[in-house]
């Protein structure tokens, strides 16, 4: 009985080296990750601050280019406007030609 005791002690003692073992590798793993996670959290951060920074100047952007787009429209309007008035004095000068002679 003491050969069949003795063999499970070691067969136990085996088992707890192998657990130690592995605990000591997954520990190590877990450190690891944890590391490669910490700098995936920094690059999202720098990301997420870069993309806040292009929001605002590309904001900055559109407000400028819809003033342009508003200061374009109203030169355009103006255009059309004496156009509308060379037009009319072009037509009345015509009229006063043709009644002239």
């Amino acid at each position: 009985m003491s050969n069949t005791s003795d063999l499970t002690v070691k067969i136990l003692s085996e088992i707890r080296d192998e657990i130690r073992g592995t605990r000591v590798d997954l520990s190590a793993k877990i450190d690891q990750t944890n590391a490669r996670l910490e700098e995936t959290n920094q690059k999202v951060d720098l990301l997420a601050r870069r993309q806040t920074e292009t929001e605002v100047r590309l904001a900055t952007e559109i407000v400028a280019l819809a003033g342009a787009v508003d200061r374009t429209n109203k030169l355009l309007r103006e255009r059309l406007d004496d156009r509308d008035r060379i037009d009319d004095i072009d037509r009345r000068v015509s009229a006063l030609e043709r009644a002239k002679h």
